[in-house]
């Protein structure tokens, strides 16, 4: 493998660890503002338990988010900075607005509510959740509105002198249409996962025996979320289905490994077929849904989805000579990885709603395994629709204005990244124990008893103590 191979594999692997914290960040934050905001209305002492017990499981969440994120900042500069010189004027941007303002007030709002029990008013209190968990919100469009400029750009132009893209419009690239569907999806998806998270432990700890009553309410927030989410994933994800087809249509081809223009065009929901993708063996199809997703007709002229080797021809003529097609078995499967997993969590939302309804309180060693294990579902789902995303857009890095191969480290050798993947292997390793421990260690735990809620008072003279 050369260093570009490395260098992909690298920041693939980086990104997808980092991702797996950003939707149960984003989620989890707001789940926890409304349980307390439920606390507050009612005074009710079981909204209290579930709100100290998930707000800690969201802060440890959010303590590894921020320190995974960190390295991504470092490899455009290390292993991408051609990449980095051609659009960092533009790329930058949204970046630094996210960092000055938006991670600013997520983590200045988010320690005051960690120090501010029994420290600051009630109401005020609740505000810093709610302002913490607009501030994780504000941070994901952001970062969105850069990737969404690798996807679709606008708002530049083109300097022949320096060789590199510059901003012109920073409005058009926050409010692209890319953009604003991207986010709703995202954000759609992150409420999803965090929702099956709650539906989880809520119902592993009922089980348990401990806190039931405080859990019931937690579960309730849960499977309400993950319903809600799950629709709201279907409609976005049509949403952005459509304008991707406008912008990437070899993405979609690919979804589908369609290699040939075709009317009605169906999506296959599993196929066996040879290495490449190029043909089918044995597939089980949904007649015109393919054409549906990609242009809101399942059939006739306006149906017509096009192919892998149509866009292939179209690409040569339009950018040169070169293979303009990504790894279709992966973008494939990828596709249909995040579909599935995500429905899963929904199903098991009401699988869940269906064995607790009128106070139920079910039992069974293989629904505790389930409980215990359901977030991986929907959050493996959701770390397989970036890799989607991010593999569709192959070979470009920034699509139609740069290659991947270009974006590289002229200067960058398999050694150095080598060095660096071990690195980031070893560390994420050990966080991963870490992270993986404390948070198993806190559902074992469970919620705080009635004692454990109240804590000191901030002129008793007490040294100042974290309050969970």
């Amino acid at each position: 493998m050369n260093a570009l191979d490395l260098a992909r594999w690298q920041f693939g692997i980086t990104t997808v660890y980092h991702f797996l914290f950003v939707p149960l960040t984003i989620g989890t934050s707001m789940l926890v503002a409304i349980m307390q905001t439920a606390w507050v209305r009612t005074g009710d002492e079981k909204w209290l338990k579930a709100t100290k017990f998930f707000g800690k499981l969201f802060l440890i969440n959010f303590a590894m988010g921020v320190v995974t994120g960190i390295v991504q900042e470092f490899q455009f500069g290390m292993s991408w900075s051609d990449y980095s010189r051609f659009v960092g004027d533009i790329f930058g941007a949204p970046l630094a607005v996210e960092g000055l303002a938006s991670f600013f007030l997520e983590s200045t709002f988010l320690g005051l509510w960690i120090f501010g029990w029994d420290r600051l008013p009630k109401k005020l209190h609740l505000a810093t959740i709610w302002a913490a968990a607009i501030g994780t919100m504000l941070s994901a469009y952001f970062i969105l509105a850069a990737n969404s400029f690798m996807q679709h750009p606008v708002g530049y132009t083109f300097n022949p002198e320096t060789n590199r893209a510059e901003l012109i419009d920073f409005g058009a690239v926050l409010f692209q249409n890319t953009t604003v569907a991207t986010f709703f999806h995202v954000i759609a998806s992150a409420f999803l996962v965090s929702g099956v998270m709650l539906v989880g432990v809520s119902l592993l700890l009922m089980m348990s025996g401990k806190a039931a009553d405080a859990m019931r309410k937690s579960l309730t927030v849960g499977i309400i979320s993950t319903i809600i989410a799950g629709i709201a994933v279907m409609y976005t994800g049509d949403v952005q289905a459509k304008i991707m087809v406008q912008q990437q249509p070899m993405k979609m081809a690919a979804a589908e490994a369609l290699y040939e223009t075709q009317e009605n065009a169906p999506f296959s929901l599993i196929t066996i077929g040879n290495l490449d993708g190029s043909e089918a063996y044995w597939a089980i199809d949904i007649p015109g849904l393919l054409s549906f997703m990609a242009t809101g007709n399942w059939t006739g002229p306006e149906s017509t989805v096009q192919g892998i080797n149509n866009l292939q021809a179209e690409y040569e003529q339009k950018y040169g000579p070169g293979e303009y097609a990504p790894y279709v078995p992966l973008v494939f499967w990828a596709f249909r990885a995040m579909i599935g997993l995500g429905m899963l969590g929904v199903l098991f939302a009401l699988f869940v709603w269906w064995r607790t309804r009128k106070g139920k309180l079910p039992s069974g060693r293989w629904l505790k395994v389930a409980a215990g294990s359901a977030l991986l579902f929907p959050l493996i789902g959701i770390s397989a629709g970036w890799i989607f995303t991010e593999m569709g857009r192959q070979p470009w890095i920034v699509y139609s204005l740069m290659k991947t191969e270009a974006g590289v480290s002229p200067t960058l050798t398999t050694t150095q990244v080598w060095i660096s993947i071990i690195t980031f292997t070893l560390l994420y390793g050990a966080l991963a124990v870490v992270t993986v421990g404390l948070m198993i260690r806190q559902v074992k735990i469970g919620p705080p008893e009635s004692d454990q809620l109240e804590t000191a008072d901030a002129n008793s003279g007490q040294p100042l103590t974290f309050s969970y």
